[in-house]
């Protein structure tokens, strides 16, 4: 298919790709590869707003095994001329410099902003963003500490990766789980999003995930703040295809 067809915008977050409590995760790789491959025709661009792997930590000189079907077809895409921009999570806050040399895509960390076919974008993980248990805060900057990250490095993995493992799933099954439907105005993605709002001007559109919810609701009139739902439970992800955003099943 020709580059002109290309027009379309993707958004997805919160896939845990080998996650142990997803199950098959083999299967759970090989349908979000079907759907990277589904998109790819009309892709200009793939935002990847964090959580994606459950677990990554990149060594100077070794990468976690697994998920090489889904950075395969990655990778695949880069070649193709689709733009990748992941945004970390934090699940996937020790990517360095391996896939983004490796499959040729852009790394963020925190809030990122961008004009797409004239409409602007803002985008965040949604841990930093709205965020506000004080002992998340703590650990959030612990993991992003340089010397912190240097330390962890020193540990061997075999005790490090099946720990992360661990930690995943007991946060997973024992966290808070977050069921809403709409935001309350006193919600802190709310807040972020009218605060940034006065401070930076007019957004069209704020995109989040970590919440493992699906919402598309109005800021102001002609705001829109969207949560994207995950890649394991909902199968959910955003498109703007130029004209107007929606939330669509994988």
């Amino acid at each position: 298919m020709p580059p002109t067809s290309r027009t379309r915008t993707y958004f997805v977050s919160d896939l845990h790709i080998g996650a142990s409590y997803i199950g098959d995760t083999h299967a759970h790789e090989r349908r979000l590869v079907t759907w990277l491959k589904s998109i790819e025709p009309t892709a200009r661009t793939l935002y990847l707003l964090g959580d994606v792997l459950d677990y990554w930590y990149e060594y100077r000189n070794v990468v976690p095994r697994g998920y090489v079907r889904f950075l395969g077809a990655l990778a695949s895409m880069a070649d193709a001329g689709v733009e990748i921009v992941w945004l970390k999570g934090n699940h996937d806050i020790w990517i360095f410099d391996y896939l983004p040399a490796e499959i040729g895509m852009k790394i963020a960390d925190g809030v990122l902003a961008c004009e797409i076919d004239g409409k602007k974008f803002v985008m965040e993980h949604g841990d930093g963003a709205g965020e506000m248990r004080r002992s998340y805060r703590i650990m959030r900057r612990i993991f992003r500490n340089r010397i912190a990250q240097k330390l962890f490095a020193a540990i061997h993995p075999r005790w490090t990766v099946g720990f992360a493992h661990s930690w995943s799933s007991h946060s997973r099954l024992h966290g808070r789980i977050d069921r809403s439907e709409t935001l309350s105005d006193h919600d802190p993605l709310m807040t972020f999003a009218k605060d940034y709002m006065s401070t930076n001007g007019h957004v069209d559109y704020f995109i989040f995930g970590h919440r493992h919810i699906v919402i598309d609701q109005q800021v102001d009139h002609d705001s829109r703040l969207i949560v994207l739902g995950d890649g394991f439970r909902h199968m959910t992800y955003g498109i703007w295809d130029g004209t107007s955003f929606s939330i669509e099943k994988m």
